[in-house]
């Protein structure tokens, strides 16, 4: 059987089709299984170890996406998945030929009209979480299943050696302040507290990270810390996933740092505004949420809306007693691969 995922961003929703992709390979072993992401994606998708192929599409342009389906048209795909929900991600399904396309019924499509390009849908009720709907659309091929897996390869980095270097073996956190969306981040300087706060009671060196564009933010951080955080070394995907597997805890709003944590097993304390944690948060019950979703005005808008912002109202405090509680439990158990 040839399988087709169609899973094209952003980072965290990627994360979040992992497990339905461990489950196709659970059920299909001889399965050939490839997996079209956007092309600033790769990095991650290539550590996906159920996956046969990453195709990445390389730009948002007509050129980019004949290109695409005139590679993926000789695998002769038996089905092609679309875990997105987006017109542009079903005209990709449906254009690789595969005979059997297969999408989220009207009733949970982020666009309506992807629904006219799949030749199947799910039509069983949907699990809140997005992880379990993207497990219930596998009912659609005989899979039925509520594992939740992250076989992720191990990979050297250069990031993580570093911070061994400087730090030894002692613990250490992550804070991680960005976020695409605005209105996700948490006030820095409230971050740079959380740091102050890791050194003083738990004996933690802490490392902010920073992607693209985000390094005056991490400095906002680090200048609200009295000298408790570090800069995180610059990263690859690769790199977050290394550094997740031998972090303490990780402090972050709903972005792709932070899925990638949970999916590693690192105890998260997650701190959630105009999403809501049910639906996207971490995956492990004994992880922390700091919420404010019942609250927001503005649910999944990019930028608030409105004089009184959500995550304003979280102080401080809530967010380092959600650390103790956290660091009291376990560390979740990932299924991450070798």
């Amino acid at each position: 059987m040839n399988i087709l995922i169609v899973r094209l961003g952003a980072l965290g929703d990627i994360v979040h089709a992992v497990p339905a992709a461990a489950a196709l390979r659970r059920a299909f072993e001889d399965a050939r299984i490839d997996w079209v992401v956007d092309a600033r994606h790769v990095g991650f998708a290539d550590l996906i170890l159920p996956v046969d192929r990453v195709i990445s599409l390389e730009k948002p342009s007509v050129q980019s996406w004949l290109t695409l389906v005139r590679r993926l048209r000789p695998a002769r795909y038996d089905v092609a998945l679309d875990f997105q929900g987006l017109l542009k991600s079903a005209i990709l399904a449906r254009a690789s030929g595969a005979r059997r396309v297969i999408g989220f019924s009207v009733w949970h499509l982020r666009e309506k009209t992807a629904r006219p390009f799949y030749s199947e849908v799910d039509a069983q009720g949907q699990a809140t979480h997005v992880i379990q709907k993207n497990l219930s659309l596998l009912s659609t091929v005989g899979v039925e299943t509520t594992d939740v897996e992250f076989p992720l390869a191990q990979v050297a980095s250069p990031a993580l050696l570093q911070i061994r270097n400087e730090i030894g073996v002692r613990p250490f956190a992550l804070i991680n302040p960005g976020a695409a969306w605005p209105n996700k981040r948490w006030p820095a300087a409230r971050f740079g507290e959380v740091a102050a706060f890791l050194r003083d009671v738990r004996d933690m060196t802490t490392y902010v990270l920073w992607g693209p564009g985000e390094a005056p933010l991490a400095q906002e951080v680090l200048d609200a810390s009295e000298d408790a955080a570090r800069l995180a070394p610059p990263t690859t995907t690769a790199d977050l996933v290394a550094l997740a597997r031998e972090a303490a805890v990780i402090v972050s709003g709903d972005t792709g740092p932070l899925h990638i944590a949970t999916a590693v097993g690192t105890p998260a304390v997650a701190i959630f505004g105009p999403t809501d944690p049910a639906r996207n948060g971490p995956w492990s019950a004994d992880d922390a949420i700091v919420s404010r979703h019942a609250a927001c005005q503005c649910h999944y808008q990019r930028r608030c809306r409105h004089t009184a912002w959500c995550l304003d109202d979280v102080p401080v405090a809530e967010v380092t007693a959600a650390i103790q509680h956290r660091l009291s439990a376990p560390r979740a158990h990932a299924v991450t691969g070798e």
